[in-house]
């Protein structure tokens, strides 16, 4: 079946359709990952986005239970080259195009996905649709222009949780939560606010004998402190930091009541709530392959990446202090309070996908808790 994909500025692609059929719209980004799709098919951070593949064979390891980032794919479309007719790994459990038929994700293929990803370059990220129904491109052009993509959006209520939940993936430690419970096994009690959070983030803390009650990303303040946590961390998540000013009026009442840990849309969060701005980049950076240096030790880290906005440094308030930046472009990939025990990092240190240089961040925050426990 034919799909077309058409940007707000009048680009269109003929390719052939898979996964599901119907049309949708949303802002267009490229990754730039060579493996790990099904990962961030189920990243919640891209809800309102249509994501584009740079490698140019998809779908060849075929889909399983063991690589999911949330329970369900969240981006608006996929865009590949081709989409691999034979899926081969031992893991595997099903077919990429089977997968999306399932969740309702339109794919396309068979496009040149070196020109999209040289035009969102050149011209920055575009709105953008996907359809196997409509033939007509202006009309989808049309369609695009006046779709709302992701600025002043806010799309974390969307993906965040319903309600609360204690964290439990047996497959990926020791014992359980309750088991921890039961046998004092955890020694650290995290909060966490789901502002659109990744399993990987969870297993990380597990890992390190922590047991994780999720909340959804709402959750007063008060109701978080009453829970009396070690430690208080603050997920990824989708579209404009900006837009979610429940979260940042709760993260200001926060700051100094318990040690904070941000990632990338957490990271933008503490951010605004201490008083910095926020500004939309060119086209993000989506990848497994950013490098980020930590300016006190000089070391470099090769990171995985998702946003579309960063923190601009320029203005900063005096305590806030930038310990991270992004060694292609120079923007701020992470900060920390000079006197209160709060950090963040614009990056994903829990990868999935990607390198995994940066776990050592799971590790300090742990470190920040028992100092504070001092």
């Amino acid at each position: 079946m034919k799909a077309i994909l058409a940007l707000e500025d009048g680009t269109i692609f003929a390719g052939r359709s898979f996964g599901a059929v119907g049309e949708r719209c949303g802002e267009v980004v490229f990754n730039t990952s060579l493996t790990g799709y099904q990962e961030i098919l189920t990243d919640p951070s891209y809800k309102g986005q249509i994501v584009c593949m740079t490698y140019p064979l998809i779908g060849n390891y075929g889909i399983n239970e063991e690589d999911l980032e949330s329970a369900i794919p969240h981006c608006e479309g996929f865009v590949v080259r081709e989409n691999s007719q034979i899926a081969s790994n031992f893991r595997s459990t099903g077919k990429l195009d089977d997968y999306l038929k399932k969740h309702g994700i339109i794919g396309i293929e068979g496009i040149d996905t070196r020109m999209l990803t040289r035009r969102l370059r050149l011209q920055g990220s575009l709105k953008g649709i996907i359809s196997t129904t409509e033939n007509d491109t202006q009309a989808l052009v049309k369609k695009a222009k006046e779709s709302s993509g992701v600025e002043g959006v806010d799309l974390v209520k969307v993906v965040t949780c319903k309600k609360p939940y204690v964290w439990n993936e047996t497959s990926y430690a020791k014992m359980s939560n309750d088991q921890c419970q039961m046998t004092n096994e955890c020694k650290y009690h995290i909060v966490a606010y789901d502002f659109g959070i990744k399993f990987n983030i969870l297993r990380n803390f597990q890992r390190l004998g922590c047991r994780i009650t999720v909340v959804p990303a709402t959750t007063p303040a008060a109701e978080v402190l009453a829970m009396n946590p070690d430690g208080i961390f603050l997920s990824n998540g989708p579209a404009d930091p900006a837009a979610v000013t429940y979260a940042i009026e709760n993260i200001k009442q926060l700051i100094g009541k318990k040690p904070i840990f941000g990632i990338c849309l957490g990271h933008q969060l503490i951010g605004l709530a201490m008083g910095a701005k926020t500004y939309k980049l060119k086209f993000g950076h989506h990848g497994g392959n950013q490098p980020t240096m930590d300016l006190n030790t000089r070391k470099v880290d090769i990171t995985s990446q998702n946003h579309g906005f960063a923190v601009d440094p320029k203005t900063f308030t005096k305590e806030m202090e930038v310990t991270h930046i992004n060694l292609n472009d120079e923007t701020v990939e992470g900060f920390r309070h000079t006197k209160l025990p709060v950090f963040s990092v614009q990056y994903h240190p829990e990868a999935g996908p990607g390198p995994r240089d940066a776990h050592y961040l799971f590790d300090k925050f742990i470190g920040m808790i028992e100092e504070s426990k001092k």
